[in-house]
């Protein structure tokens, strides 16, 4: 009975699938916060004091990138001048060393294996969910207040993973030379 009952037992176990996360703590811990910040930060009155207190902060936050006026060029100014520039970029540009940007690139994801715990375990199906959020803002600060500020995101990533080998366990021996003389 013992014999039957467990792999009926581990069929059924999908709670004994592993399960992750990846996330940054700081500044923000949901879309809706980095969000939040994004919209208190109003060009030409935000200080880059104001901007430390809505943590961006490079000195002590994560994950805040300091931009020089060599990589603003790169990401901001396409190659042909018949393009029109922002007000806000063009008077960082301007400034030249008095303007940096300030680059936040904010996630979150949970990792979560489904299905079947026997058909996982034995490497025959495994299926992995993702769920989460990112959030990218971008800040030019020229003479200690904000020029010019830019978001992009995802406010709900859902994704589903899976991987089939038909040979369970055994499907690796042929790649990792096991077989090989």
């Amino acid at each position: 009975m013992l014999a039957l009952g467990l792999p009926l037992l581990l069929l059924a176990c999908s709670s004994m699938l592993p399960r992750g996360q990846a996330h940054i703590d700081r500044p923000w811990k949901s879309y809706e916060q980095a969000r939040s910040a994004y919209a208190a930060i109003q060009p030409g009155r935000t200080t880059l004091g104001e901007l430390r207190k809505l943590g961006l902060d490079p000195q002590a936050a994560p994950n805040v990138q300091l931009l020089s006026y060599a990589d603003i060029l790169r990401r901001l100014v396409p190659p042909s001048t018949d393009i029109h520039l922002d007000p806000g970029i063009r008077d960082c540009l301007n400034a030249q060393a008095a303007c940096e940007g300030l680059e936040v690139i904010e996630s979150h994801a949970d990792y979560e294996r489904v299905g079947n715990f026997l058909l996982d375990f034995l490497d025959f199906r495994r299926e992995t969910r993702t769920t989460g959020w990112k959030f990218d803002m971008l800040v030019l600060v020229s003479d200690g207040r904000v020029v010019y500020k830019l978001w992009s995101g995802e406010p709900d990533v859902s994704q589903t993973s899976a991987t089939r080998n038909p040979l369970g366990p055994l499907q690796g021996f042929g790649t990792s030379g096991f077989w090989q003389f």
